[in-house]
């Protein structure tokens, strides 16, 4: 045993693994991460080995997060710059300040006016490159202070407008005030900045309540690792 974990270690030092794991409901990336470490500490006596995750999810959010062991850390950048792809749910008629369910609901707006067409017709508006102002309630840093803390405690956020790219934005189907999607776009794209700004878009509001990342490149959560099979991501046909 002591012989094949040495084998494991030299060989994600030397060559490193990127795996691709379906991230459960309610936990954080950082939390499956260190899943991943306390794994290989118990389970093979591997220490001191560096992972990290390419590309953040919500833990509102499920779905593909590429962990990065040994070597392939340095490919993070790289992984995190390939598109990505999602599919969820919009509610129209009703917001919340997050723009998703990790805030009450404090917003409600008529939906009446609102045709399957003219939702479909809106979506492609935002097809292509496009300026997108980031939720308040994010994590990038406003004065050395990430965003969601200044909006957690009410206190004014104003965020720049950024570009991304958005590759294609597919309207499955309506049922009654949701909109179910799948959304293919650039890095530093808020999915829940798409609801925000379709709810605009149609003279209403609307919030994220469900988010699932399906796709990251090459990488499909189909041919991903759960918690059930941890120890499966380590046979070596996983190779970077």
């Amino acid at each position: 045993m002591d012989s094949d974990n040495n084998k494991l270690e030299e060989y994600l030092k030397k060559t490193g693994l990127i795996l691709p794991f379906d991230k459960p409901l309610g936990w954080t990336s950082f939390d499956l991460t260190n899943k991943v470490r306390v794994h290989l500490k118990y389970a093979h006596n591997i220490i001191k080995i560096k992972a990290g995750h390419a590309g953040t999810l919500d833990p509102l959010a499920t779905g593909l997060l590429l962990i990065c062991i040994g070597k392939a850390t340095k490919r993070i950048s790289e992984l995190q710059d390939l598109p990505k792809t999602y599919t969820g749910t919009f509610r129209l008629g009703a917001s919340t300040p997050s723009f998703d369910g990790e805030t009450e609901i404090t917003d409600r707006m008529p939906t009446d006016h609102i045709t399957h067409e003219m939702i479909r017709v809106s979506a492609q508006k935002f097809i292509g490159n496009i300026m997108q102002v980031p939720p308040e309630f994010s994590a990038i840093k406003i004065g050395g202070k990430r965003a969601y803390k200044l909006a957690r405690k009410e206190m004014e956020v104003v965020l720049k407008p950024r570009p991304v790219m958005i590759y294609d934005f597919n309207v499955i189907s309506v049922e009654s005030h949701d909109v179910f999607f799948e959304i293919k776009c650039s890095k530093g794209t808020y999915i829940r900045a798409i609801a925000r700004d379709l709810g605009k878009m149609l003279n209403t509001c609307a919030y994220l309540t469900a988010l699932r990342r399906t796709q990251i490149g090459r990488y499909n959560v189909n041919e991903s690792f759960s918690l059930d099979n941890l120890e499966d991501a380590f046979i070596m046909r996983n190779e970077v």
